[in-house]
């Protein structure tokens, strides 16, 4: 093992001897990058190197699109930025990426990879991938990779979520504000509490929420195959999300911003502007329980909010003047014995979140209604996953949270337990005329009502 001094003063030669910019895609061991050098991926899509934001006086090794300088993908040390531009990267004796301060020694950041083999080179790959690898391996056997530790962006390619042997988690995480890159309060997760949904928070408040797995996408997102590819791994060892590139002229980056909000972009090639493909905030729908307990958020009526079939609003003269944060309850208590029990089935909607609830993956639907019928607490049951005719069962007790309406997704299906005699109430309503009768009918189909 090499002394401080003796490292100090390879470091120092190799900075002068390595030039003032450099152009390859590769970091050899006794090679080093400081400030005014950088990397090159080999198409030149995206570069590695010492950046300050705004001129703040902090320093950082980050990497960004060629193209685009202004937009940083992943930054190795945001939360020890250097106080000046006497920085170096540089591999160290035992093979690990380390950010050091070239006159002192101190080390601000290191991949830690702990494997103790010194014939390692790193490079940036045309993904935007940094790894480490061996100097003759060129598998992706990597022995360290930037993926595996996310900064604010998803860039195709890399995993978002778990892996499940280790325990890892990878997630992004929002800049503090837009010149300060360390890590902010804003965060996008994979959340695995039954069946997974993407979970945007501030802090430990949930903001907005994709909805759950159903087998082929999640509730409440939307799919545009024609852009991107969305791959979703879901077994015994990982559970991740990952975006793939369906055309090679697209580039695509998932992106969460300090103002609370998750953006898909992406960028024809060759040209200059982003444009959102996709957001958390496409709506004020999206906006985590705006409509309170009990209720549904429609963005296409006027209000937007209303409160589930059965029920009222908690606080009519809230409800006036559209503040719905108090919720809805039941107009008519429910009865624990079976026969005074019917359900509605409400389609094309978000499933409300995953609060109190049970799945059971192996359930029929028709299983599902009976041991929620047989459950006093159930207040609605679904299918957990919506492939081949559905299968897979779950059950939600307590208020049902953020549904949001989907009418072209019509084969999203909840159904919601009711009162045998809250269904009379509409019939006794609807059914004065045979005109009526053909209405509520009619009403009743436009929105995905049925009895069940």
């Amino acid at each position: 093992m090499k002394t401080l001094s003796s490292l100090l003063f390879y470091i120092l030669l190799s900075s002068l001897l390595s030039g003032f910019r450099r152009a390859a895609d590769t970091l050899s061991s006794n090679g080093t990058i400081t400030y005014g050098e950088t990397l090159e991926s080999s198409g030149q899509s995206f570069e590695l190197g010492f950046f300050s934001p705004n001129n703040s006086g902090k320093w950082y090794i980050g990497i960004w699109y060629k193209k685009f300088p202004e937009i940083i993908v992943w930054i190795a040390n945001r939360e020890t930025p250097l106080r000046n531009s006497s920085g170096v990267l540089t591999i160290t004796p035992n093979g690990d990426l380390a950010i050091m301060n070239a006159t002192t020694g101190d080390v601000f950041w290191s991949s830690n990879s702990s494997k103790n083999e010194p014939a390692i080179v790193a490079q940036l790959l045309e993904s935007g991938n940094l790894v480490l690898r061996r100097k003759d391996d060129t598998t992706q056997n990597y022995v360290w990779q930037s993926f595996d530790f996310p900064s604010d962006t998803l860039l195709p390619g890399m995993k978002l979520g778990w892996n499940l042997s280790t325990g890892t988690n990878r997630y992004i995480t929002s800049w503090k504000d837009d010149n300060d890159p360390s890590p902010g309060d804003i965060t996008f997760r994979l959340d695995n509490s039954g069946m997974p949904q993407f979970i945007l928070r501030r802090g430990s408040e949930t903001i907005y929420r994709s909805g759950p797995w159903n087998g082929i996408e999640f509730s409440g997102s939307i799919d545009w195959k024609t852009v991107y590819t969305r791959i979703f791994v879901y077994n015994n060892q990982e559970l991740y999300y990952m975006n793939g590139v369906v055309d090679n002229l697209i580039i695509t980056r998932l992106t969460v911003y300090p103002s609370g909000s998750v953006r898909q972009l992406i960028l024809k090639q060759g040209g200059f502007s982003w444009t959102v493909m996709d957001s958390s905030m496409n709506d004020q729908c999206d906006d985590y329980g705006l409509c309170g307990a009990n209720s549904i958020c429609k963005t296409k009526s006027r209000p937007i909010c209303e409160c589930l079939y059965g029920f009222v609003p908690k606080s009519q003269s809230e409800w006036d003047v559209r503040d719905w944060s108090s919720g809805c309850v039941r107009r008519t208590p429910l009865s624990c014995l079976q026969d005074h029990i019917k359900f509605l089935k409400l389609g094309g909607v978000k499933l409300p979140d995953l609060l109190q609830f049970s799945l059971n993956k192996s359930m029929s639907l028709k299983e599902c209604q009976a041991e929620c019928l047989k459950n006093c607490s159930c207040m609605a049951y679904a299918n957990s996953d919506i492939r081949e005719g559905g299968s897979g069962c779950f059950m939600w007790f307590g208020d049902l949270i953020d549904i949001q309406e989907f009418s072209e997704r019509k084969e999203r299906y909840i159904y919601m337990r009711m009162a045998a005699a809250e269904l009379s109430k509409y019939i006794q309503v609807y059914l004065r005329t045979e005109f009526e009768f053909f209405f509520y009918v009619g009403q009743m189909i436009n929105q995905n009502i049925v009895l069940a």
